[in-house]
């Protein structure tokens, strides 16, 4: 009889987590793979955690400190047993197939991160993600957010794969080296996934591998701060030098926007914070992308088809005539992919 694949499921808890004990009965449900779950106690503040019923496939590990989504993946990754290791969000039910369907695509040779079908709680016949597109300036977004799941249901490779729901091969996350902690929460799944391409792997979004996320979208101080932190940290360490060169412009441009969005949206302390953390930890940006540079095999020439020009209005409002401008980075990216 031929042994199941074994799959270890890291799932971090912080706050109240009124879904908790759904999502790990979910995920311990699973059909056909050899599951275990290591939860992260990030710092529950209910008894979600305590209330969890016993079972011996289930491991809880609580730090001294809440380490972000980054850190928390991490230390729960270094309890992992499994051949395959997967996320999922402690909000994040799902189905009993679906980790089957993600360990079959990240089984194969060329995959190295299977994204699943993340589907919104609300309405599970929506799409929350169908892997999510990364921009030439660095931001990222659900992918697919409000669209039928009807019209994502072909398998495709995607520039990131959704933390919300992922398996990877478990040798693939300790090569990569997991995530920066220092990203803390928040595009580390994009900074993996672009990683995993520069590897000479595929992100592949499995349409078959069905999770329902309670997604809720929200806009604070920390989430801003930590978005435009990383967004930065990204473009530093992931491009190559002439991606950089040839994606400044676009970058500087956003940047000056960004500062005028931050005013008008009451968050132009966490810029100016972001801002300065990259500048504070200069060195830190300096020997992490020596190290990513170093590691990869695929060069930007390649890799640049999976960056996007178009940003989804939907994610990122734009005030009236930005449809000019979003024609002109268009046009340009066009004409500089091709010096690559």
């Amino acid at each position: 009889m031929t042994a199941l694949p074994r799959v270890t499921v890291v799932t971090l808890a912080f706050g109240d987590e009124p879904l908790l004990g759904e999502a790990v009965a979910a995920v311990l449900a699973s059909v056909d793979v050899d599951v275990d779950v290591v939860l992260v106690d990030n710092g529950c503040t209910s008894d979600a955690v305590s209330a969890l019923p016993a079972d011996p496939r289930l491991l809880v590990v609580t730090p001294d400190e809440n380490l972000g989504f980054a850190g928390g993946v991490n230390a729960g990754a270094r309890h992992a047993t499994g051949q395959y290791l997967g996320l999922v969000n402690s909000d994040a039910v799902v189905a009993p197939d679906a980790l089957r369907e993600l360990v079959r695509v990240a089984a194969r040779p060329e995959v190295g991160i299977a994204s699943g079908s993340i589907r919104l709680a609300s309405d599970p016949d929506t799409m929350n993600s169908a892997g999510n597109p990364v921009h030439v300036v660095g931001l990222s977004w659900a992918g697919g957010l409000g669209e039928r799941a009807s019209e994502h249901a072909t398998e495709a490779r995607v520039a990131s794969a959704s933390g919300a729901g992922l398996v990877l091969a478990l040798d693939l996350w300790n090569r990569l080296g997991g995530f920066a902690d220092e990203y803390f929460a928040y595009h580390e799944d994009v900074d993996l996934s672009w990683r995993t391409w520069q590897a000479g792997l595929e992100v592949v979004y499995v349409p078959t591998a069905v999770v329902v996320h309670h997604y809720e979208f929200s806009r604070n101080a920390l989430k801003m701060f930590l978005l435009e932190k990383n967004r930065q940290v990204f473009l530093r360490t992931a491009y190559g030098p002439r991606l950089r060169v040839l994606t400044w412009l676009p970058v500087t441009a956003l940047g000056l926007v960004m500062g005028v969005v931050a005013r008008a949206q009451g968050w132009s302390v966490e810029k100016r914070r972001a801002d300065a953390w990259v500048r504070d930890n200069a060195g830190w940006i300096r020997r992490r992308r020596a190290d990513v540079q170093a590691a990869r095999v695929v060069g930007d020439r390649e890799l640049a088809p999976l960056l996007t020009a178009t940003l989804d209005q939907q994610v990122f409002p734009l005030p009236p005539g930005a449809g000019v401008l979003q024609l002109a980075m268009r046009a340009y990216w066009a004409v500089a992919r091709r010096l690559l």
